[in-house]
């Protein structure tokens, strides 16, 4: 009788598990298609298309490692794409240090912090085509607001054409680049501040520790994930920066500001040459993970993630 009785528990605990379990995949199958619909099927059909010679005039060719070997031994345009990505991913911690600093002088018991916060927030939610015509207004040569002031001030006799020349126009790129993603920054690492546990600092004061030693200790150790998040933001931030590049300089001159993704857009609807961009396509997305697994590894793994215990 007891073990006809488990039997039908077993039997009833199972059927259970299965209808949850039926449940489950019911809410995930339509979120799952999507992702592979959106976005595991476009990158394989890249993939495919690198290996092939074909346009929309004529049908695939299989090519082998042909637009690969002219992309790294003939093509002098993806190497300084390339280089300018990194620049562009490089430049990302000077962006987080600068909103660290603004967070920690927002996070203390200032009059009017709210207020701050709000200022330095505000430069996110613009459109980034917004933001490149504004930084365009300010660079330009004739009545931009930066020449007019170093001119005003005696700092130099002539303007200086800050998106007309090779050394000047990636540097201006890159600083508006910051300016709009400092505002989101800022608020990922004051979150972070604020969820530090306050007995943590007063223990540290309790035995000694000086603010700097805390900060180091305490507070850069707690701050790593907000940290990671805001590098993984930033990164892909350069890695899709086409529309402020676009706006600014068009990725001149000479190619000065040229990335990645404008010389993929330029390859394939100025060219057409869908093959070509999709290979270039392909070493953009291998970077993109290489990169992302550097950081993690350097940030001690699991993303960031602070270890306890």
């Amino acid at each position: 009788m007891a073990s006809e009785a488990g039997r039908i528990r077993g039997t009833l605990l199972s059927a259970k598990r299965t209808r949850q379990a039926v449940l489950v995949w019911c809410f995930l199958m339509p979120s799952l298609v999507i992702f592979f619909l959106y976005r595991v099927l476009p990158l394989v059909w890249n993939v495919w298309l690198s290996f092939q010679r074909w346009s929309p005039m004529r049908p695939a060719e299989f090519a082998g490692l042909y637009h690969y070997e002219e992309m790294f031994f003939y093509d002098d345009v993806f190497w300084q794409a390339l280089w300018n990505t990194l620049i562009f991913i490089a430049s990302g911690p000077v962006g987080i240090v600068l909103a660290l600093g603004i967070a920690l002088l927002v996070n203390a018991e200032i009059r009017g912090r709210e207020i701050y916060r709000t200022i330095v927030f505000l430069s996110y939610p613009l459109m980034t085509v917004a933001v490149g015509i504004i930084w365009r207004w300010l660079y330009d040569e004739r009545v931009g607001l930066f020449n007019f002031v170093l001119r005003s001030t005696g700092i130099i006799d002539e303007p200086i054409a800050f998106l007309q020349t090779f050394e000047w126009s990636l540097p201006a790129v890159i600083l508006a680049n910051i300016w709009q993603i400092l505002g989101f920054y800022m608020i990922v690492l004051l979150t972070g501040l604020q969820n530090i546990p306050h007995n943590l600092y007063e223990a540290a004061a309790i035995d000694g520790a000086p603010r700097l030693a805390q900060f180091w200790r305490i507070t850069l150790p707690m701050l790593k994930p907000a940290i990671f998040l805001c590098f993984i933001i930033g990164m892909l931030n350069s890695f899709t920066a086409f529309d402020l590049v676009w706006v600014m300089t068009g990725g001149g001159p000479g190619h000065a500001t040229e990335l990645l993704v404008t010389y993929i857009y330029k390859q394939a609807f100025a060219q057409t040459a869908f093959d070509y961009a999709a290979a270039l396509t392909t070493v953009l997305f291998v970077l993109l993970v290489v990169i992302a697994w550097i950081a993690n590894r350097l940030s001690g793994g699991d993303a960031g993630a602070v270890r306890t215990g």
